[in-house]
């Protein structure tokens, strides 16, 4: 429960985070770190609730003014171009208001230089001039490099001095091929900030640089740098919920499902919370959804059906039609990709009877998305149990369903339609396969695993399921043991052949395929030592793992490994 952590109400836990402002008011200060922990962990419209309460207590505090400038704007998870018109009119506003506003308050020197700094963020008061936006992100971005110069010693300058560096490129830090950084991004500039402050015992305590340095590395060919950072942030912000969760983009990069799961169940804790306390409807749904989106993913790795399943059906529960409606902002098409995850979760463990009776949306515009998933899942389920004719109806069911999907409806990084390419790949596939036509199928899955691949970042990835483990198992039916056996070390990332971020460590699936191939290779050696993984990882599997992907019909034979 929200402890007491102020003398006047009960509140949430947000930690020991303190700057002292310039204020005699206790009520301001308090309100105050409260409004900065709420805009380090990306609950941008409570820490403006906060700031407002600072300003309550103390209307001359010019840092409050700031504090709620900055959070309106522009941040990495909502871009200018993420603004609904409504929105984008109302913020920019604002925030332009609050600044000017805050230039005759009170400050301190350092308070007023990043008042001065974040006025070059909001360059226009025109909506429409995007590239005075834009061009005011990297104005604002290098107003913040000089600062944190100017003040090396503050770790608040630090963090925001990084934050600022990373949003240029907001999810587009790292070439992931390379290694290098992407063009334009200043991410080695902004993670020399960061490493500069973790060398600090108050960096090693602070959520906004603990909280960047993880976006920082996640893209990077070496996430796992991040590990000490994510281990420090755990439990340090106990009732901010994106805070409780973040640790796990580094987690399930090295393949370590089972703390991925951990934290993101603290987080949902921690959410609901936050519900009982300011509701359901406002932009932190999108961050409770994505807490509930990463145990179904993690735990698919793990081969916990019954986790996945549960936080998939309490994620399709809050997305009510009620929320989805709500235009501005526009609710469907930030959430609605969001409700169908049940059915990935059906297709990894091959509950092909549930998946044939999957019902259809009551309001397939709305949910459009889930449609054309409900339509890919029954035509998998309907291939592997070999009436293809029924599967060959739910394919034209996804097409027709697919056109139907706005281009502004994504799933966090990626489009709803980029996604669902895949499955149409991925049904074609299955199909052929199982009319027997290897060839065509195998080129479909190819082609699903290059669209898998070139998705856009994101954690949780774009496609629940590694196109990669269907692909393998179909190639072991055939006996194409070699191929197979490249495909899992591929996905396992023991070979240099994919990017950092599209490798998936030690999960348990790729671990039983590759097993297999090298056994049947007479790779001994190898084989022991992979076998050892795979006991480790199969032990909190609660379904048997016979085979990398339940489409494979010849799984538990005689072939495979026990």
């Amino acid at each position: 429960m929200p402890t007491m952590t102020s003398v006047t109400e009960q509140y949430y836990d947000l930690g020991s985070y303190h700057r002292p402002i310039d204020t005699a008011a206790p009520e301001a200060q308090t309100w105050f770190d409260r409004g900065m922990v709420w805009a380090y962990a990306f609950n941008h419209e409570e820490a403006v609730r906060c700031f407002e309460r600072a300003l309550e207590a103390d209307p001359d505090l010019a840092v409050a003014r700031w504090g709620i400038a900055y959070s309106v704007g522009p941040n990495y998870n909502k871009a200018w171009e993420a603004f609904d018109p409504v929105d984008l009119v109302e913020s920019l506003t604002r925030a332009r208001a609050e600044l000017d506003r805050a230039a005759s308050g009170r400050a301190s020197e350092v308070e007023r230089d990043l008042i001065d700094a974040l006025a070059a963020r909001f360059p226009t008061a025109d909506p429409t001039d995007t590239d005075a936006l834009d061009a005011g992100g990297v104005d604002y971005a290098d107003a913040m490099a000089r600062l944190a110069e100017r003040h090396p010693g503050d770790v608040d300058v630090q963090a925001l001095a990084a934050d600022a560096l990373v949003n240029v490129t907001a999810w587009a830090l790292w070439d992931g091929r390379t290694g290098e950084p992407a063009p334009g991004s200043r991410v080695v500039e902004a993670k020399r900030i960061l490493d500069a402050a973790l060398a600090t015992p108050t960096g090693r305590v602070h959520p906004g640089v603990l909280h960047l340095y993880v976006h920082a590395m996640e893209m990077s060919a070496h996430p796992e740098e991040a590990l000490p950072a994510a281990d420090l942030l755990r439990g340090l912000v106990p009732d901010a919920g994106h805070l409780q969760h973040m640790p796990s983009h580094i987690d399930v990069l090295c393949g370590d499902y089972r703390s991925s799961v951990i934290a993101n169940q603290a987080a949902v804790r921690a959410d609901h919370r936050f519900v009982e306390r300011a509701g359901p409807v406002n932009f932190y749904s999108l961050y409770r959804a994505h807490d509930l989106h990463f145990i179904v993913y993690s735990a698919m790795f793990e081969g916990q059906s019954e986790v996945a399943l549960q936080a998939a059906g309490e994620l399709a529960e809050q997305l009510t039609p009620e929320l989805l409606a709500i235009e501005s902002p526009p609710m469907a098409d930030w959430l609605e990709a969001f409700v169908p995850l049940r059915i990935h979760v059906l297709v990894r463990f091959g509950r092909w009877d549930e998946l044939i009776a999957e019902p259809l949306p009551v309001d397939p515009l709305l949910y459009c998305t889930t449609t054309a998933t409900v339509h890919y899942g029954r035509g998998v389920a309907y291939a592997a149990t070999g009436r293809l004719p029924e599967a060959h109806a739910e394919r034209d069911a996804f097409e027709a369903a697919y056109a139907a999907i706005p281009e502004t409806r994504y799933l966090f990084n990626n489009t709803g339609r980029d996604i669902l390419a895949i499955g149409r790949a991925m049904l074609d596939g299955e199909i052929a396969y199982r009319e027997g036509r290897f060839e065509e199928a195998f080129e479909s899955l190819r082609q699903a695993i290059a669209l898998d691949d070139g998705l856009p970042y994101d954690e949780p990835w774009g496609w629940m399921q590694p196109t990669r483990h269907a692909y393998g198992a179909l190639l072991l039916e055939q006996g194409r043991v070699e191929e197979a056996a490249a495909v899992y070390a591929a996905d396992l990332g023991l070979d240099p052949t994919l990017s950092r971020s599209c490798q998936h460590p030690g999960n348990v699936w790729s671990l039983h395929g590759y097993h297999e191939c090298l056994t049947r290779l007479g790779r001994d050696d190898e084989a022991t030592i992979i076998g050892r993984q795979l006991q480790f990882a199969r032990a909190r599997a609660d379904v048997p793992i016979e085979a990398s992907c339940a489409c494979r019909l010849d799984a538990g034979g005689p072939d495979c490994c026990a």
